[in-house]
């Protein structure tokens, strides 16, 4: 270990998160590898290793013979600030080697509000920030995630943008780099290249012009660079990477436990819901191999937990029995089984009951988002309120006697009565919970949460405005007045992350300088309420000229040209906007399992048939007969911190697992995951 790293150790929080040496990490000779990638996750070591898409690309590109893989996490603020003290330079884990010296350097990127921690990072490693100031080859930066399917805010800083999954754009990436290096290639040759290789958005290839009142006006894109770059998915997730044999980290971690993905995308269609939408076409791993590589992966690992992952984990047409084939290996080896991401009209006491055999009731979580039918309906959620109850009831006779409902303020046709729906939700699960417990002497616990909507791209929504901050403080007020119930508690995201988070999410290249501005003012770690300053981000927007309600708060037309125009995720806009109109008209589009709705994804299968609709066992099974409740709100563990006070995505919906596009659970490079 370096003296000085040695020295400062002694000196921080939480050293461990700083050493390396974990179980299964790879150690590989530097003089047999013509390839270096520093993986760098723009958040805490804890956040960063329960990331799956993390574990399946850091996988991926350890496999390839000749490229080392090493990751790459924030320093929290004691350590940052001993290493600028020191004189240390950002290093990678596995080696210890200074970023710098690495020939490629990734971000996985699942929230926006990480922004301004890969600008400190690549300060910390001495690296140029912006794109133009690094001329040569190396390194090269590249990010990828589900916040970069808007790419424009962090384009000056970043040379390559991945998109979708990248288990195989990442292969062909490297590959390309290397033939690269070995050749001579200017930096400039290799970017028109690498342009050509579809997945690989090059923003420095377009041109962005605007209209006097400040809207983009037309993305054009240079020197060869495709008019449109269509993310990467994985068809086959049989044969897709799985990471049998992760990192085991030394220190305790937000989601330290087996995490198996059950499949890709999402047969529902929830309209604020990004995450439902950019990861479509629904892709499945089989019950037999599922069930294999949990098995094994507890046993390499030692991990005593395992979680089963998804957008919506009861969809799994074949989880009653992967349930069961699981438990035989489970229980005797004492391992516990988890279903996080399950929904209130999907839950079944049997399934419950043995999943937590042997150990206590946990609370549920569900998460209806809207108060009133009207607004559900608006929204897709295609959940009842009777579901809930019901769901509730089961819960509730069997013994729980904790319950969490999340729920969203703003959402597109809100009025003041669907606000007040939720408190009528609330009291209406107190009394069920009243009229089915078998011991009222116990209480009940009964917590509403409540966010504010954030407009995402390639969502039906992403023509809205946010509602103002003002507004969601009266919603909130509202609300509260109206949950007087003692055993219902009332919590609130603050609305100034949300507001913050809304203009980064549909921000256009002019939103790079703030970022760069914000940063050199203290911003970072913006999602963690320790370091966050909206002054300091306002402050900058007014030091760049930048009006940030036009970005945050308001409504698009139908014509106008987003900032994201160039960027694809299969699904259409056409799409889009014809949910927009079934959201105002307050009619709800059925699931996949029950009718495609032409959104465009199938053009990404092989063949151009959705998976959903040959042999994927989604589609063919009309209504799946396991009822599962919602479990853990934590999908992929990007956005939680036990103890902390981590901020996390408002999409509920865990960053893709590799996020430097991963997919959810699949592993892009930043996504797959």
């Amino acid at each position: 270990m370096d003296h000085t790293l040695e020295k400062i150790l002694a000196r921080v929080q939480k050293p461990g998160r700083y050493v390396g040496g974990e179980y299964n990490a790879v150690q590989k000779d530097k003089s047999a590898v013509d390839c270096r990638f520093a993986f760098c996750f723009p958040d805490t070591y804890e956040i960063g290793m329960s990331n799956l898409g993390m574990r399946i690309l850091y996988g991926v590109m350890n496999e390839m013979d000749g490229v080392w893989c090493e990751r790459v996490f924030a320093p929290w603020g004691d350590m940052e600030a001993e290493m600028r003290r020191e004189g240390l330079p950002l290093y990678a884990l596995e080696s210890g080697d200074p970023v710098s010296q690495f020939d490629i350097i990734g971000f996985s990127l699942g929230y926006e509000m990480a922004y301004t921690n890969v600008l400190n990072m690549l300060d910390l490693a001495g690296v140029p920030l912006r794109s133009k100031d690094r001329p040569g080859l190396t390194p090269l930066v590249i990010a990828g995630g589900t916040s970069m399917y808007n790419p424009e805010p962090l384009a000056p800083f970043v040379d390559i943008v991945s998109l979708g999954e990248g288990e195989d754009v990442t292969v062909e990436m490297i590959q390309l780099y290397r033939k690269a290096k070995r050749e001579g290639w200017t930096k400039a040759q290799f970017l028109q290249q690498a342009a050509q290789i579809p997945g690989l958005y090059v923003p420095s290839l377009y041109a962005v012009s605007y209209t006097p009142d400040g809207r983009v006006a037309a993305v054009t894109p240079q020197e060869g660079a495709p008019a449109q770059v269509t993310k990467r998915i994985v068809t086959d997730m049989d044969r897709a990477y799985y990471p049998v044999k992760t990192i085991v980290p030394s220190t305790e971690i937000t989601q330290d436990r087996v995490m198996l993905e059950l499949f890709r995308g999402c047969i529902r269609g929830c309209r604020f819901c990004q995450a439902g939408f950019v990861y479509r076409p629904v892709r499945g791993r089989s019950q037999e191999l599922l069930t294999r590589q949990g098995i094994e992966a507890c046993q390499d690992s030692g991990y005593q937990d395992m979680t089963l992952m998804s957008l919506s984990s009861s969809d799994y047409p074949d989880l009653l029995p992967l349930c069961d084939g699981l438990l035989e290996w489970c229980e005797p080896h004492k391992v516990n089984l988890a279903l996080p991401s399950l929904r209130a009209d999907n839950f079944s006491m049997q399934l419950m009951e043995k999943l937590q055999r042997g150990g206590r009731k946990s609370g549920l979580t569900f998460a209806p988002e809207a108060g009133s039918q009207h607004l559900r309906d608006a929204i897709n959620k295609n959940v009842t309120e009777e579901d809930l109850l019901n769901s509730c009831r089961t819960a509730f006779a069997g013994g729980w006697s904790s319950v969490k409902l999340y729920f969203m303020l703003g959402l597109p046709t809100e009025t003041d009565e669907d606000v007040l729906g939720i408190a009528d939700l609330a009291n209406k699960v107190y009394h069920v919970w009243r009229n089915n417990t078998p011991n009222r002497s116990r209480g009940v616990r009964i917590t509403v949460s409540t966010s504010c909507f954030v407009p995402k791209s390639h969502t039906p929504f992403q023509w809205e405005g946010q509602n103002t901050q003002e507004e969601y403080l009266r919603k909130v007020t509202l609300l509260r007045e109206n949950l007087r119930n003692k055993s219902i508690t009332y919590n609130w995201h603050d609305p100034e992350t949300s507001f913050l988070e809304a203009v980064l999410s549909r921000g256009d290249r002019r939103i790079a300088d703030v970022i760069e501005e914000a940063w050199r003012h203290g911003a970072k770690f913006d999602s963690w309420s320790e370091y966050f300053s909206l002054q300091t981000w306002m402050d900058a927007f007014a030091a760049c000229g930048v009006d940030p309600t036009f970005y945050a708060n308001r409504l698009r037309d139908r014509e106008e040209v987003f900032p994201w125009t160039v960027i694809s995720d299969g699904v259409t806009e056409k799409f889009l906007w014809r949910e927009r109109e079934q959201a105002y008209a307050g009619k709800i589009t059925p699931d996949c399992r029950e009718k495609c709705s032409g959104c465009g994804a199938n053009r990404l299968c092989e063949g151009g048939i959705c998976h959903a609709l040959s042999k994927n066992p989604f589609l063919q099974i009309r209504h799946c007969q396991v009822h599962l409740p919602l479990g853990s709100h934590a999908y992929y563990g990007a956005g939680l911190s036990p103890g902390g006070n981590h901020h996390p995505p408002h999409s509920r919906v865990p960053p893709p697992p590799l996020c430097l596009h991963s997919p959810p659970p699949s592993a892009g490079l930043f996504q797959p995951v």
